[in-house]
């Protein structure tokens, strides 16, 4: 099967997925070997694909120059939520099929970051579209580029991605995720955390609504105090943190 990002840059789905655990920072999805900014950069080097460039913040994926084969990609969290077009809406997922990706070219290209966040009850799945009008369709398929992390697929181009069981894989910086399950306590945080920062609750907390402002506040308070799942609690006040420094004190 051969996928089309954008610009009609295109890569072919081989057998093997990336054997690499995702980093979800709240805000971002890593699936990537390095561990601190050099290394980033240094792989950045040696590797082709899309890329930041300047205050352009795109969907990344990037290949080794020798096999052309995906070596390292990541995700950014749209900033709309699907919630606030209608009542929750959810594409129908096709069975995964675990795969990796062979780049046709070496071509660096650009792919726009995804603009729509559809959620299910208590965010065991996050998925993440291109635009609205991918629910009008089925997908095609679903590929599972690396454990949890699936490149979602309408008529051959690549409109979305998913990340299954998000609370377990949250994290700070370039620190592997606890490999222990996440508490109960952090996964209700998690979808507290994306109600606040998606409508309606978010444009209650902008408008100075008391009830959001209060929610917004003990979010903040809970995570602080939180002892366990370090690490992910400190992802979840990233998230939060333009928030509570905005808002929190309203």
């Amino acid at each position: 099967m051969r996928l089309t990002f954008d610009g009609g840059w295109s890569a072919m789905v081989t057998e093997a997925p990336l054997p690499v655990a995702p980093r979800f920072e709240g805000n971002s999805v890593r699936l990537a070997h390095y561990t601190s900014v050099q290394e980033r950069e240094r792989f950045f080097a040696d590797t082709f694909g899309s890329a930041d460039w300047l205050w352009d913040v795109p969907d990344v994926f990037r290949f080794d120059k020798d096999s052309l084969q995906l070596v390292g990609a990541e995700f950014q969290m749209p900033y709309v939520s699907a919630y606030a077009e209608s009542t929750p809406r959810v594409p129908v997922m096709p069975a995964v099929r675990p795969g990796g990706l062979r780049a046709d070219e070496i071509r660096d290209f650009g792919h726009e970051m995804c603009k729509v966040l559809c959620r299910v009850p208590e965010d065991t799945v996050l998925t993440c579209l291109r635009d609205l009008d991918v629910l009008d369709e089925p997908l095609d398929t679903c590929i599972g580029i690396a454990p949890d992390v699936s490149l979602l697929v309408q008529h051959g181009v690549v409109v979305g991605w998913s990340l299954t069981d998000p609370a377990r894989y949250l994290t700070t910086g370039y620190v592997e995720p606890d490999p222990n399950p996440p508490s109960p306590g952090t996964r209700r945080l998690l979808t507290e955390c994306l109600d606040l920062i998606t409508a309606p609750l978010v444009d209650d907390v902008m408008d100075g609504e008391p009830a959001a402002l209060a929610r917004l506040r003990a979010a903040d308070e809970a995570l602080r105090e939180q002892r366990e799942d370090r690490h992910r609690a400190d992802s979840l006040l990233k998230l939060i943190s333009t928030m509570v420094e905005d808002y929190g004190n309203w």
